[in-house]
């Protein structure tokens, strides 16, 4: 199957078996193009002629990103886009090239109207200050597509202006329109300190997680009690994504979150990287996503996480002890 007929049955994978037959087709695609994930599938000891479903994939730990060049099928000079992800001096950051930046835009809207409808039934606001002040970030870029798709007029990024903020939200549901924010935790927290307020189901709040060194780290639980509490909201809405993929999960409260059709989750036994968990057991996540066609979609990420038996996954935390396992061998020399 050429490339671009795979492309075209990233967006078009209608069930779950239509989706794990792109995976697998991808797979070859990749273990072909991508000399990263062939030099590990190789250090595995996986034949890829017998790589003829889903369950045996083998995914790609995502230091990766922080070390080499993630490529299949392109070359650096090719891509229109790099996206890169945070991290404190001193730290290596991963890089994420993006061949074609239009599988991200297809990517975004067809996850966001999945599960919240068209984007022109929103106004989108972001408060994203850590991200909008460095280069490289995939979710400003998210963002502003958003916005694009929402067809408003007024810019709709905030930094550290609050008042700002509430008085343009205040003006959009005075206007008839649902405000969906977007929102860094540190950000929301500070924002909802000083300015406690009443949206009620006028105000979608998306929180995207981090507190990038500036509030003491706390679960997950507490900050989405005191924001429902003090920005009058019933849930706490989050979207999982990463630097490192192309494709989003979202949860409509409770940290429970849901695929969208162009990626899945899988949570693998902690101590085993090629084992997977039963449903209700925690383990690490890995993630088939299908818009990596041009990187890799095959993911093991450093999150812990559950899957529940209606479907639904948590994300519990981070290993942190993930440059140490022994499938990091490669990784490692």
């Amino acid at each position: 199957m050429d490339i671009k007929t795979i492309e075209q049955q990233i967006f078009t994978a209608a069930n779950n078996a239509e989706f794990n037959n792109v995976a697998v087709e991808i797979f070859h695609f990749q273990y072909k193009n991508n000399q990263v994930y062939n030099q590990y599938v190789n250090y595995l000891g996986i034949n890829p002629n017998r790589v003829d479903s889903v369950q045996k994939i083998p995914f790609l730990p995502i230091q990766f990103f922080k070390t080499h060049t993630v490529l299949s099928g392109c070359s650096i000079e090719n891509c229109q886009e790099c996206f890169t992800s945070s991290g404190t001096t001193g730290q290596n950051t991963s890089r994420h090239y993006v061949k074609d930046i239009n599988i991200y835009y297809k990517s975004i809207e067809k996850g966001f109207v999945e599960f919240y409808g068209s984007p022109k039934n929103y106004t989108i606001l972001a408060l994203l200050p850590s991200y909008l002040e460095r280069k490289g970030s995939s979710l400003i870029v998210m963002a502003q597509r958003l916005m694009k798709l929402s067809g408003q007029q007024e810019e709709g990024f905030f930094l550290y202006d609050f008042s700002a903020l509430q008085q343009r939200i205040n003006q959009e549901i005075a206007s008839g329109k649902k405000v969906l924010l977007i929102g860094v935790t540190f950000a929301l927290l500070d924002f909802a300190e000083q300015y406690p307020q009443h949206f009620g189901n006028n105000v979608i709040i998306m929180e995207t997680g981090g507190m990038k060194g500036r509030k003491k780290e706390i679960i997950r639980e507490e900050v989405h009690q005191i924001l429902t509490k003090q920005l009058g909201v019933s849930a706490i809405h989050s979207e999982y994504g990463m630097t490192e993929l192309l494709s989003q999960a979202y949860s409509n409260g409770r940290g429970l979150y849901r695929e969208t059709s162009t990626i899945k989750i899988i949570i693998r036994d902690s101590t085993d990287p090629l084992a997977t968990t039963p449903d209700t057991t925690a383990g690490c996540i890995n993630v088939i996503d299908l818009a990596n066609i041009h990187s890799c979609s095959f993911i093991e990420t450093q999150d812990i996480g559950i899957r529940h038996n209606d479907g639904t996954f948590e994300v519990l935390g981070r290993n942190d002890h993930t440059d140490i396992r022994g499938c990091n061998l490669m990784y490692a020399g």
